[in-house]
This record gives C-alpha cells, sequence and structure tokens, in this order.
C-alpha cells in the first residue's frame, strides 16, 4: 500500500531502502563507464504508480516528469544526490542519445543471442524485462532505419515480433524493478567493448528477423509495416 506527500506517492518498500546503494553503484556505472543518460523513474505496487496519478497510463515504467536528468559522466556524488531525493525510484535510460534498442520476445531473443555469439558477431548490451522482452542494445539510428533494413534484407514482408525503441523512448535498466512485475535483467551485461559503442542494428537483424519468424508474433503486438 502506498501513501501519499506533497502529491507524490511514496510506496513502503524494506527493499526499496536496501536497494538503495545498489541502484546508485549502478547509475553511477551507467554514467561513468558507458557514458549514458539516465533518469529517476516510477515505481509500481499493488498496481500504483509512485508518480502519484491514479489513472497512470504506463505505472511504474515511465520517468518521474519532476525529476532531473543526470547526463552521460555523473558522478556516484551526484547520483547519490538526485536518488536521495527520489528514494526507490527505479532507474530509466533514455533510448536515442547512446544507443537504440530492438526489442523482441524473450523466447526468440534467447535463441538469436546463442546464434549470435556463436557466430562471433559483435554485440551490445541485451536486458530481459518481466513482460518477456528481450532488449537488444544497438547504435543510433536503428528506429528510423528499421523499415528500410527490413526491405533490403528480405524481411519487409514477414509478421515479426521485432520493433526498434528510438528518440523520446525509454528502458528500464537493471536490476530495476518494471511496472510492479519484477526486474530487468541483463542477459548480456554491458562491457568496455560494446557498451559506448554498439553494434549497427543491420549486423543483428538478420538473425533476429528469422528468430522471430521462427517464434509466432503474440496477439497484442503489431506487425512491422512494410516499406512503401
Amino acid at each position: 500500500m502506498g501513501f501519499t506527500i506533497g502529491g507524490i506517492r511514496e510506496i513502503r518498500s524494506g527493499a526499496r531502502r536496501r536497494g538503495r546503494e545498489s541502484a546508485c553503484t549502478a547509475v553511477a556505472e551507467f554514467t561513468g563507464l558507458w557514458g549514458w543518460d539516465a533518469v529517476p523513474g516510477a515505481r509500481a505496487s499493488d498496481g500504483h504508480c509512485s508518480c502519484g496519478d491514479d489513472h497512470c497510463k504506463a505505472p511504474g515504467a515511465h520517468p518521474l516528469g519532476f525529476a532531473p536528468e543526470l547526463e552521460a559522466g555523473a558522478t556516484l556524488r551526484e547520483v547519490t544526490r538526485v536518488w536521495g531525493e527520489f528514494p526507490g525510484a527505479s532507474v530509466l535510460l533514455p533510448v536515442g542519445r547512446s544507443f537504440d534498442v530492438l526489442d523482441v520476445a524473450e523466447a526468440a531473443g534467447r535463441r538469436a543471442l546463442v546464434r549470435l555469439e556463436r557466430m562471433g558477431l559483435p554485440l551490445g548490451p541485451v536486458a530481459v524485462t518481466p513482460e518477456g522482452r528481450a532488449q537488444f542494445y544497438v547504435a543510433q539510428g536503428a528506429a528510423a532505419e528499421l523499415p528500410d533494413l527490413l526491405y533490403r534484407t528480405g524481411w519487409d514482408d514477414a509478421v515479426l515480433d521485432l520493433t526498434a525503441l528510438g528518440p523520446g523512448e525509454y528502458v528500464t535498466a537493471p536490476p530495476s524493478d518494471r511496472g510492479g512485475l519484477g526486474p530487468v535483467r541483463w542477459l548480456r551485461a554491458p562491457a568496455l567493448d560494446s557498451a559506448s559503442s554498439p553494434p549497427a542494428a543491420r549486423l543483428l537483424l538478420g538473425t533476429l528477423a528469422y528468430a522471430c519468424h521462427r517464434q509466432p508474433a503474440e496477439p497484442s503486438r503489431a506487425p512491422v509495416r512494410r516499406r512503401p
């Protein structure tokens, strides 16, 4: 259950207090090592969002509009100060700045990841969400280029459970909880050789598209549109 102070719902959670230090360390790593921006995000408990809006359309899965954004290079001291003002906040990463994201069903993503590793192709971080999605971090521009890339690789006619996230969107970073459903986890954690310069989407797209083609699309997911 939650209570409201100054229009902001606070969610009581012992895990929130215990996890504050690890969250700050993770954010400082994102900003300091990988060069990513980060922003405090809402949390959800029992369907209630910590943003205080009883009609929130994305409980626990959006930035806190009143929270400051931490730019790449922020130190642990700066991160601790911000998260001290918003205890329990999740960690959200803005997409379209340092990376875009290719989003597929987790089963398809796991198959594709094994194949990509065997092929020795360059890979960036890969996360899985509690909703059962795999998110491949790729170079900026993937969202805008996706329809053309699918056309050029011959996958534009296929119904694929594959989307690209780009500028204006956010992903929840491990180990944060997403929407009260559980934590986001790394399938492939960030590394010095790839986090700051993830691979171009075209290098992964053929394998991801093939894996998605073998995995039936979820009814709630819209198919990728053909190139005009």
